[in-house]
């Protein structure tokens, strides 16, 4: 299943732009309890399903799994070394399957749709894409939609030069000196 972050709406116009190169897939594992456990730890969610073989048992699983925010965590990683941290707009997780002791994940993303949104500074091209953490057996584990402002150069070249708006300094008058 596919979804984007953002809307169609006024002020938004579907365009083609350059967006940077998708890295290649980022593989992570085997996963271990001491992977889970450190993010535990750093999140402060520390519920014994997670890390306590008996616990986790007692409540019907095989063993303690992940947290699902972990997996999430390593695909907003994956999408902000790829399109810049500061560029993130919007950013949604869907789970989909539990990570367990043993797993390797991969991780990969792929651009979904350009457009440009007017805003108050001028105009603002942007990507939407969508990320997936998939296990060894296939299974999707979670998936993310991310949306990122493009850099301004991307938008240039949409229009054929600099955007109308873009890099204009306020004008000052005589009160403002």
């Amino acid at each position: 299943m596919s979804d984007t972050t953002a809307t169609t709406g006024p002020g938004t116009t579907e365009v083609s732009l350059p967006v940077p190169a998708t890295p290649p897939a980022r593989t992570h594992g085997p996963v271990t309890r001491t992977d889970f456990v450190r993010y535990q730890g750093a999140s402060g969610d520390m519920n014994p399903i997670h890390h306590d073989e008996v616990f986790a048992r007692a409540a019907g699983f095989p063993s303690p799994f992940s947290v699902g925010m972990w997996q999430a965590s390593l695909l907003g990683t994956y999408a902000t070394d790829w399109l810049g941290g500061r560029n993130v707009r919007d950013f949604r997780i869907r789970f989909l399957a539990q990570v367990w002791p043993g797993d390797t994940l991969t991780l990969g993303g792929a651009p979904l749709r350009t457009y440009v949104v007017e805003g108050t500074d001028g105009p603002e091209g942007r990507v939407d894409v969508e990320l997936t953490c998939r296990r060894q057996t296939g299974d999707t584990a979670v998936t993310a939609w991310a949306t990122f402002v493009l850099p301004e150069a991307a938008l240039d070249a949409a229009v054929g030069g600099p955007a109308p708006g873009a890099g204009e300094q306020p004008e000052t008058t005589e009160e403002q000196g």
